[in-house]
């Protein structure tokens, strides 16, 4: 049996290794090593697969919240929603701006921000909220889109764990993660469903007035050459990252497909074990599966994870400190208890191997193990 990773990079790699050698050798015979022709061509294909108007290509995924946020002219105070159980980037943009984090309960099924406490922590001072479509599964974007119509706010969507996630809207619609609200971002860290061999991100938008105001941000709050209109930073995604980006583009179905098959397994493994409850699923996004995270809540998940390392086989904790409990972030606003789902996920989830190498005889020595430690 081969090692078990909780990412396969180089497996993944073999198989379509032929297209990303020629994609860097052809960058490096053009010497255009930043804003090349590559960045241009990934550009118009990721654009053309997630039927965004504009797509901006950055530095990475915590560039594009900071740029899109930087984009939208919110003042010093203002208040941005976030969920309190995510990765710190969310509301480490937003505190590096000087605008103020408001944090929220999530789903128990779904992981995702919950909808009735974004109502619930909306002020005269709120000017956006954040979902992040956490683990690879959109929030649910029909209603908080509909919420922030009605408060006149701006969505930045946090699509980093979630690209190629479609959801269905009520009447029949379907669009991607991150091309939903005003403004979406993705992460290209080597670990995501699209992952480049470096850093690497990129901004949605379908607003032509923010497009060109974010592609400026990103370049220095640059258009014409040497003259800067407004603050900016330098975030680009350079060409061989570009040339490794859309060499995969063509395969992410495929390795969506990968990652659905692998959690189908571990979901039929697991659905009768009391002590475990597999990933809940939000009724009108599909899943495309950055983790599968399992909810350990009759058994001890640090004994769990020991266990399965004693056997070679890697698991991790995604998060095990939520936003309001970070020591950065502490706020007299918030006491411990305030977000009892936040807190109790984090007392509880493990995120099992999932990529797109994982094979029959790989999945069976996971979850009998697993299935062998709880019982």
């Amino acid at each position: 049996m081969r090692k078990i990773q909780m990412v396969d990079l180089q497996a993944q790699y073999q198989r379509i290794k032929h297209d990303i050698d020629a994609g860097i050798q052809e960058v490096i015979d053009s010497a255009a090593f930043v804003k090349g022709a590559k960045v241009t061509e990934f550009q118009e294909h990721l654009e053309a697969y997630t039927g965004a108007k504009h797509v901006i290509n950055v530095g990475n995924g915590t560039d594009a919240l900071q740029i899109a946020l930087m984009a939208l002219g919110l003042k010093p105070g203002d208040e941005v929603i976030t969920p309190t159980f995510t990765f710190i980037a969310t509301a480490e943009v937003v505190a590096l701006l000087g605008l103020t984090p408001v944090v929220v309960d999530v789903d128990w099924e779904t992981m995702n921000m919950d909808v009735e406490s974004v109502r619930r922590a909306i002020t005269p001072r709120t000017r956006a909220i954040v979902p992040v479509h956490l683990f690879g599964q959109c929030a649910d974007m029909e209603a908080l889109m509909a919420l922030a119509q009605e408060h006149r706010l701006y969505v930045i969507e946090d699509a980093c764990q979630a690209i190629g996630a479609k959801f269905t809207f009520s009447n029949g619609e379907t669009k991607q993660a991150g091309t939903i609200g005003h403004i979406g971002c993705t992460s290209f860290f080597p670990s995501k469903n699209l992952g480049c061999y470096g850093d690497g991100g990129a901004i949605f938008t379908n607003d032509d007035d923010l497009a060109a105001k974010m592609r400026a941000i990103a370049n220095h709050g640059m258009v014409v050459r040497y003259h800067h209109d407004m603050i900016g930073v330098n975030s680009r995604l350079d060409s061989i990252q570009a040339a490794v980006l859309d060499a995969k583009l063509p395969h992410l179905d495929e390795y969506i497909a990968a990652r659905q098959k692998a959690a189908a397994y571990y979901d039929h493994a697991f659905k009768d074990c009391p002590v475990l409850l597999i990933p809940g699923r939000q009724a009108h996004s599909t899943h495309v599966f950055h983790q599968y995270t399992l909810r350990v809540t009759g058994a001890n998940r640090d004994a769990l994870r020991e266990g399965l390392a004693e056997k070679g086989i890697p698991a991790m904790i995604y998060y095990p400190v939520p936003l309001h409990q970070q020591k950065a972030y502490l706020d007299p606003r918030y006491k411990d208890g305030d977000f009892p789902i936040a807190e109790r996920l984090a007392s509880c989830v493990l995120s099992l191997p999932m990529h797109t190498e994982l094979d029959e005889e790989q999945l069976s020595y996971i979850t009998s193990n697993v299935l062998r430690l709880v019982n």
